[in-house]
């Protein structure tokens, strides 16, 4: 669908990670008093199209990546930034990717630790396997700059490509997924694999925790995962599940301490969802919410909620109008139950990419499913938002836009907040 095709993308594009577990900010009101661009993207050295969430510290500063930009390396179009962005608006590069060894086109989330070090992924680098483009990296980059490849995936049984960011646990453990590699049989993979969910450990060790096999167990997993109490894990895959929507429309599965992956939701497409790409929040009873970008009553998209027993409700789909189309980030709840998220295109703007009608959408799904359009992008104002969303205080929502902008059209960090 959207991401670059230098990332081999089969069957879908851009893959958000998002943080792990359920993100609560106070109750939000529905009326917000338009955007302000915290920081237009030139897509030079400060970075180009922003697909990944953002995180903030205490102080308020917010921290992403960009997939492009940052140097000359990869073709021309840079490798990819990590970078952050001050409460006025200030812009630093962390770290610019140089391919090779170090990594290329960082997609995820990242993950902060308290002594203020970044962990987060690269899709690409880290050798030459792959293809020559290497085959992917968990990385960590230390506060004065210092970055160090944690892991270097080799693109057989240990996976490639690790689009979606990592979460941790109170040992240090990493935890995260890779779109393809595993296992290479399955008929839906072909030659790329099926996928896998990993464990890297803080002394460097890393464990395939489960090779995702296509048919009913799923493929093709592109978000992060989070995590519960119990040490559980809960991911989507983007394929597997059925045998219809050309090798399964999709899954939402858990995977126990004990090895075992149980598929929760199989989905089925028209009415249903297709190919969900983000990651899940949960709620306090367990009840797993995302998205899927397209399927659904109209064939745009679906906001939907899994109960701990497998029970799937499509919250809402998507209309592909003012509303919104295509929601490829996944969701922030808010204290009060409310959904907030974007939508890669629809809306009230006129913007027109790849067939896609509008710049797309930050909206708010109540408990009673009620949508609410908070903005429409615009082209000067940013277009076509595949980062999740961040919820601060005094009803501030802070995001990303891949495209669109004021200045060179490479994107935006942005800031709503309540009138």
């Amino acid at each position: 669908m959207h991401i670059a095709s230098h990332l081999n993308s089969v069957y879908f594009g851009a893959v958000i990670g998002v943080a792990s577990g359920l993100m609560v900010a106070p109750g939000f009101l529905p009326a917000y008093g338009g955007e302000k661009i915290l920081h237009s993207f030139d897509g030079g050295s400060d970075g180009n199209e922003p697909y990944g969430g953002l995180i903030a510290d205490n102080a308020g500063n917010l921290y992403g990546t960009t997939l492009y930009g940052g140097g000359s390396g990869c073709g021309g179009m840079g490798c990819g930034t990590v970078f952050k962005v001050s409460p006025k608006g200030r812009e630093t590069v962390l770290h610019a990717f140089k391919a090779g060894d170090d990594g290329s086109w960082p997609v995820g989330t990242l993950l902060a630790d308290g002594s203020g070090n970044l962990f987060g992924t690269t899709a690409r680098g880290g050798g030459t396997g792959c293809s020559g483009t290497g085959c992917g990296t968990v990385f960590k980059l230390a506060p004065d700059g210092t970055e160090t490849v944690l892991y270097a995936f080799q693109g057989g049984s240990d996976g490639q490509n690790p689009w979606g960011g990592v979460i941790a646990d109170g040992a240090g453990n990493l935890y995260g997924l890779t779109v393809y590699g595993g296992n290479f049989n399955g008929s839906e993979c072909a030659d790329l694999g099926c996928g896998t969910l990993y464990e890297l450990q803080p002394e460097g060790g890393k464990l395939a925790l489960y090779t995702f096999q296509a048919g009913e167990d799923g493929a093709f997993p592109g978000g992060a995962v989070i995590t519960d109490a119990a040490g559980n894990l809960y991911g989507t895959t983007s394929r597997g599940g059925e045998s219809d929507c050309s090798g399964g429309c999709g899954t939402v599965f858990k995977w126990t301490p004990g090895g075992s992956e149980t598929v929760l939701h199989a989905f089925q497409a028209n009415g249903d969802g297709d190919g969900p790409i983000s990651g899940l929040i949960a709620d306090a009873a367990g009840n797993l919410y995302g998205t899927t970008p397209s399927g659904g009553a109209a064939g745009w998209g679906t906001v939907f909620k899994v109960t701990t027993g497998g029970q799937e409700t499509v919250l809402y789909s998507f209309q592909a109008g003012a509303d919104g189309a295509d929601p490829q980030a996944g969701l922030v709840m808010d204290d009060k139950g409310n959904l907030y998220g974007t939508s890669y295109a629809g809306g009230a703007n006129a913007c027109n990419y790849g067939g896609y009608k509008g710049c797309g959408t930050v909206f708010e799904l109540n408990r009673k499913g009620v949508e609410t359009v908070l903005y429409s992008f615009s082209n000067a104002q940013g277009t076509n938002p595949v980062g999740g969303l961040i919820l601060r205080a005094h009803h501030a929502v802070f995001g990303t836009t891949s495209r669109g902008g004021p200045e060179k059209h490479d994107g935006v960090v942005f800031k709503l907040k309540a009138k």
